[in-house]
């Protein structure tokens, strides 16, 4: 590759840009800087955590109602990128606003333009001409943001080497963005370590980037379109990371007034990748048939026990805070148990945050909670098992449920997701959805979130097998950008032609149901008498069990199981089949299980699928694990 002569390489600069969630260090930036240094420990990284200075500017609440969706954040840096197109861009803005109080009255051109002063004077301030290589993370949300810095920093120093990675473009999606933005010189395809520490060794060697030799992982902009496929060059386990390092997020919020200030959830990774996607044997399962966050990654590795503990104890040492969130699209279901124990035996009051599967067992929750584990998002994504199949979840709605009393009664706080609008969904999903819905108004709603396509998906991969007769970019991307870029990119949210239509008119009476019901569970727990109270709560008198069932606008049901019934109703805490029912309890006849079994359904005290039973009341006293 023919390029710009760099000097000798001692600095090497990493940037954030807007707008990841501003109380978290960048992982991306930690994790990259600590490697680097690793490998290379003369070499000084600067890490610019810049989106944080931006929260503090504009205000903490606003910026976090812009970062939680996309289209509001890609709409801001947009304008500034393209000022031309700032008309339909802030058309964009006003029309995702709407309806959303701390949105709807911004002033679009205010809020732009604060931003781009913040931003100038960053880019103003900084000495560009000290680097000797510049890295831009970019994520979700990050795109029109980090393509604005990059060019505007270019136009003072157009000698810099420019390398960018992240979530927002993966595999061949970064030949388009090389080709559309000349400013960009490498694109990372994939996790960032092996091939930026090797560009790095390429430049500190040779001093300059003439004829480099292609670097695996590594996608040059000259010569793209002739370069084989992107290909991965990622480590092949993860024991050797040092743990990421915040101090320059640390040091820029020391700057900020003290009414500014807070303290920050410190980010931590156990693994990479999707081990229910990850290949078993000659087999690669597809996994969710929505996803495509593990296109960055091939396979599934994770880091062992006493490397995750040690990273989080050294963490929350060294920067004085208590809150982890574990980025992990799903946590290591093998190990997780002992993770959290040992967590728990740190004697550090913890505040935790995980993604796991519908499928983890109690006694790993209970871990969890013991640990510090306050909020997890779970894998729920529908309470169809019909659903759940289409979506190649592996999972039924019975263990959806299952897994959502266990965070009730453990009082961890579960915000997963309902999908609404799935192609291909119909009537008997909804149906089924409505049903379990009836049971599920105990514990703490799920959100509503509309199915969206993501690039290399299965569903965009197969698109006719889910009824879409044709997949292209999102139409708001045509807005953003220009013609010509829009047609030469293929970007991470794209579109169909399909049955949105009907799917939207198919899911009302189930987006109707979730709106009472998150009515319901807020009014339920708003009085004071009984806000630690459980909707649907148990006491247990050894050998008789009292139920009660509170109601919105009504007093609360009671309800007395005695001797065998109330052992029936606790041996189904965890679902059970109706031929392990009988098994446990073969002294009984089924001719007087099986009535019972159906009388507590009807009183929606416990929920049936395919003949397994699952008891819904939670212990109004925390119960042993």
């Amino acid at each position: 590759m023919k390029s710009q002569q760099t000097g000798p390489l001692e600095c090497v600069v990493l940037v954030s840009t807007p707008w990841p969630l501003y109380s978290r260090p960048s992982i991306q930036l930690g994790t990259l800087k600590a490697y680097l240094r690793s490998q290379f420990p003369d070499l000084k990284v600067e890490a610019h955590h810049f989106y944080l200075k931006v929260a503090e500017t504009i205000g903490y609440k606003l910026y976090q109602a812009i970062s939680e969706r996309i289209w509001l954040a890609e709409s801001v840096y947009a304008a500034l990128l393209f000022p031309e197109r700032t008309n339909e861009i802030e058309k964009i803005f006003y029309r995702e606003a709407r309806g959303k109080p701390d949105l709807c009255k911004v002033d679009f051109k205010m809020l732009t333009s604060q931003v781009r002063n913040v931003s100038e004077d960053f880019i103003n301030s900084t000495d560009w001409k000290r680097f000797a290589l510049g890295g831009f993370s970019m994520c979700l949300c990050q795109l029109t943001a980090s393509l604005y810095f990059i060019k505007r920093i270019k136009q003072g120093f157009p000698k810099l080497p420019v390398v960018v990675g992240g979530s927002a473009f993966s595999g061949e999606a970064t030949r388009g963005l090389l080709e559309t933005f000349p400013e960009i010189d490498f694109v990372v395809n994939g996790e960032g370590e092996l091939p930026l520490s090797q560009l790095v060794r390429y430049i500190k060697d040779s001093g300059s980037l003439d004829d480099i030799p292609p670097i695996p992982g590594v996608i040059m902009r000259q010569g793209a379109k002739t370069q084989t496929p992107a290909s991965f060059h990622q480590l092949q386990d993860l024991c050797g990371l040092p743990p990421p390092d915040y101090d320059d997020y640390f040091h820029l919020l020391k700057t900020f007034h003290p009414e500014k200030t807070f303290f920050p959830t410190l980010c931590a990774e156990v693994s990479r990748g999707c081990w229910w996607e990850a290949k078993k044997g000659p087999v690669r399962r597809k996994g969710c048939a929505f996803c495509n966050l593990n296109l960055q990654w091939n396979g599934y590795r994770s880091k062992d026990v006493s490397q995750v503990v040690s990273e989080v104890d050294h963490l929350t040492t060294k920067y004085k805070t208590l809150s982890v969130a574990f980025m992990d699209n799903l946590l290591p279901l093998k190990h997780s148990h002992k993770i959290f124990e040992q967590l728990g035996k740190l004697g550090k009051d913890f505040r935790l945050f995980a993604e796991i599967r519908a499928s983890t067992p109690r006694r790993v929750l209970k871990a969890m909670q013991a640990a510090g584990t306050h909020e997890v998002q779970i894998g729920i994504e529908a309470i169809s098992t019909r659903l759940l199949n289409k979506l190649n979840k592996g999972t039924t709605a019975i263990q959806n449920l299952e897994i959502m009393k266990h965070c009730e009664a453990l009082g961890i706080v579960n915000v997963s997701n309902l999908i609404l609008h799935f192609p291909g969904s119909d009537a008997e999903d909804v149906n089924e959805t409505l049903r379990a819905l009836e049971f599920a108004l105990p514990f703490r709603p799920l959100r509503i979130v509309h199915f969206w396509l993501g690039l290399e998906s299965p569903v965009w991969q197969d698109p006719r097998a889910f009824g879409l007769r044709a997949v292209f970019n999102h139409p708001n991307y045509a807005a953003i950008f220009p013609p010509d870029m829009f047609r030469s990119m293929r970007f991470m949210i794209q579109a169909y032609r399909g049955d949105l239509g009907h799917q939207r008119k198919l899911w009302q009476p189930v987006k109707k149901k979730v709106r009472a019901w998150k009515k319901a569970y807020a009014e339920l727990h708003k009085r004071p008498s009984s806000s630690y109270a459980p909707i649907l709560g148990f006491r247990d008198g050894r050998d008789f069990l009292i139920i009660r069932q509170r109601r919105l606008n009504a007093e609360p049901l009671t309800h007395r199981l005695v001797g065998t019934s109330r052992a029936i109703y606790l041996f189904c805490q965890r679902h059970r089949s109706l031929k392990g029912i009988l098994a446990h309890f073969p002294q009984i006849a089924e001719d007087k299980i099986v009535p019972f079994l159906r009388m507590m359904v009807d009183k929606k005290l416990m929920f049936e699928e395919n003949g397994k039973y699952l008891s819904l009341a939670v212990p109004e006293r925390p119960s042993n694990p």
